[in-house]
């Protein structure tokens, strides 16, 4: 028998707007500035970390889709800052995305996802405020 490597694993079935809708309902936008990919230091994609936008209701969405043990639970984390807060996270075991929204109408933020591979967590995010509005 082999194990098949994290890295070997299948496409995410889920888009970061169907992870937000999922989670949260609504509809939602892709906002500028809002992607990371997240890489491990072999080079491999491990994930790939979205802000999402909500009009109607001032929400942003974070989402977290993992690219290694897809369907597997494994660490994945999503984390959002709205100005005037501290961050906040959605970390777990999950088959396939972490996703955590805030409101944040008028306000800047700043977003991170982490997904883990083998032993160590790899991250990436915008750490500056950005998208405000």
């Amino acid at each position: 028998m082999t194990l098949a490597s994290p890295a070997q694993a299948a496409t995410n079935p889920f888009t970061a707007a169907q992870a937000c809708n999922n989670d949260f309902g609504g509809s939602w936008a892709y906002a500028s500035d809002g992607h990371r990919s997240i890489y491990a230091s072999d080079g491999t994609k491990v994930g790939d970390v979205y802000l999402m936008y909500n009009s109607a209701s001032g929400y942003n969405c974070v989402a977290t889709l993992k690219r290694v043990a897809v369907g597997s639970t494994t660490g994945v984390s999503a984390g959002i800052r709205v100005e005037g807060a501290s961050w906040v996270y959605d970390s777990g075991n999950y088959k396939y995305y972490a996703a955590i929204q805030r409101p944040a109408r008028d306000k800047c933020v700043m977003y991170s996802g982490e997904v883990l591979y083998f032993t160590s967590w790899e991250s990436a995010g915008r750490y500056s405020w950005g998208n405000c509005g």
